[in-house]
């Protein structure tokens, strides 16, 4: 790691309270990096912070120390409500929220302080009495959060600190709302102390802090969009060869720590079964992993144990893992600001990284998003053919997930042919479709009304197809007897007609 990440400014100079500065001191943290340096002393005197910087920059620190300083230095407020926490931390993210988490327990280990975690997916009841036996700091996700604040587990309403990190995470998946409905909840912007801390501050973002904070001030640390110790390249494959290319970059990489952002969850898990048959020890996260299983991958990942991380963009955000050497985008993102954030992935905390994105067919056009956002080209490759992974062996693609054929039963295995209510054809037909089947005969489906004449029995009363002399007789023999019909009086309608006025019946 370097240092050149690091500010000039001492945390021992902050008069931060003496507990969360032995903690700091124990972790081994000397100086602050810039977004701590100028944000710091102002939330420790009290003042709203609304901050900007780019990920793996300490955000998550910066706030941690001027929550504990304010809880430390400051009596309780009092509380007509059962178990009132006195600071709520919300995340866009489960993983997000265990990293704070993580990371709050070395700064509150010479407090007294409690600090619970709530978040979806796993240990609904473990959680819950956790926060019902009473914690100070609360970190969490929004979903789970307001679950258990409508069951009254906590209150909100002697609040001294709200929290929110990747405010712009939250516009993005739909949680403003729910921030919103907890907001209303607090006591008034003034009585408590609000942060806001983000990658990207955007309109919305400043609009939520001008509605919800007391007169923040805004703290921006101007860098590079993408991080300055991250090298980018991009190769240009064709669709064809992009597993191969990557495969390549993989080999020639060895047991170095890489992730790899995959747009799909079918090709993310294409990508695992390429990688599994290959030899490579790779990991799959996806939205719908289990937490468990989820936290058990991650934590394999950063034990060496898995040096392949396949992820979706489930992961882009939220995940500090130390020492992620390089990242893959095997497909460009959509929206340019996801590409900021997966590449932050790597080169985190003054570390250096190598952000490799391959332009296919498919995504090539996102490209253009992409450097204009970041405000630079990214330099192309050309030549990949001595990085082609050479006869590759091919895996059995119809055993993914996403490619099984249920054959007429549920997820569960359950048959879902619904039954006839009345015991009608289908169960009159049972027997005898069976025997058919285990003839090996096609069993046909009978459509239509039962109780429609045979399609024989049709056949045989059917009249002779006439001529087309007969067909145009018959339509001449037709309009000479419409002619010889006497004509039809005009109907009177019932309001009269033109000046005659005939009075409404009843």
């Amino acid at each position: 790691m370097t240092e050149t990440h690091l500010s000039s400014t001492k945390f021992s100079e902050l008069n931060i309270h003496t507990a969360v500065q032995k903690g700091i001191d124990e972790t081994g943290f000397e100086f602050c990096t810039p977004i701590q340096a100028m944000a710091l002393p102002i939330a420790l005197q009290g003042k709203d912070v609304s901050g900007q910087a780019q990920t793996g920059t300490g955000k998550t620190a910066a706030f941690l120390i001027a929550c504990l300083h304010k809880l430390l230095n400051e009596q309780p407020k009092e509380s007509k409500k059962k178990n009132p926490v006195r600071a709520l931390i919300v995340a866009p993210t489960r993983e997000l929220a265990i990293q704070i988490h993580e990371d709050g327990k070395s700064l509150i280990k010479h407090t007294e302080l409690k600090m619970g975690l709530a978040y979806g997916g796993t240990d609904y009841d473990k959680q819950r009495t956790t926060i019902e036996n009473g914690v100070d700091i609360l970190v969490g996700t929004p979903g789970r959060i307001i679950d258990y604040f409508k069951q009254g587990v906590f209150a909100l309403d002697a609040l001294e600190v709200i929290i929110l990190d990747e405010a712009d995470r939250m516009f993005d998946l739909g949680f403003i709302s729910d921030i919103r409905y907890l907001f209303r909840a607090m006591p008034e912007p003034a009585d408590r102390l609000n942060l806001l801390f983000s990658a990207t501050l955007s309109h919305r973002v400043a609009e939520l802090a001008y509605e919800h904070m007391s007169e923040p001030e805004v703290v921006k640390i101007e860098a590079e969009v993408t991080a300055d110790r991250v090298e980018e390249i991009a190769y240009m494959p064709s669709n064809d060869e992009k597993i191969p290319l990557l495969m390549g970059i993989l080999k020639k990489a060895g047991e170095q720590r890489c992730v790899v952002f995959i747009n799909t969850k079918h090709m993310a898990e294409k990508i695992e079964a390429w990688l599994n048959v290959n030899d490579f020890k790779c990991a799959l996260l996806s939205g719908d992993v289990p937490q468990k299983k989820r936290e058990k991958l991650l934590q394999k990942f950063k034990d060496g144990s898995v040096n392949v991380l396949i992820a979706t963009d489930v992961a882009a955000r939220g995940l500090h893992i130390p020492d992620v050497n390089f990242v893959v985008n095997f497909d460009l993102p959509t929206d340019a600001e996801d590409y900021v954030h997966r590449i932050g992935r790597t080169g985190r905390a003054g570390a250096s990284g190598v952000a490799m994105s391959l332009i296919c067919e498919t995504y090539a056009m996102n490209i253009m998003d992409i450097e204009e956002y970041i405000e630079h080209r990214i330099p192309v490759e050309r030549e990949i053919a001595d990085l082609l992974f050479k006869d590759p062996i091919k895996p059995d693609l119809t055993q993914l997930r996403s490619n099984r054929k249920f054959d007429g039963k549920d997820k569960k295995g359950r048959g879902n042919n619904k039954k006839d209510k009345h015991g009608g054809k289908n169960a009159r037909s049972g027997h005898e479709d069976s025997d058919k089947k285990a003839a090996g005969e096609r069993v046909r489906r009978e459509k239509g009304n039962p109780n429609r004449m045979p399609r024989n029995e049709r056949r045989k009363n059917r009249e002779p197809e006439k001529t087309p002399e007969q067909r145009e007789a018959e339509k001449l023999a037709a309009l000479e007897k419409r002619k010889n019909q006497p004509t039809q009086s005009r109907r009177i309608p019932l309001r009269g007609r033109r000046d005659i006025e005939v009075p409404a019946v009843g």
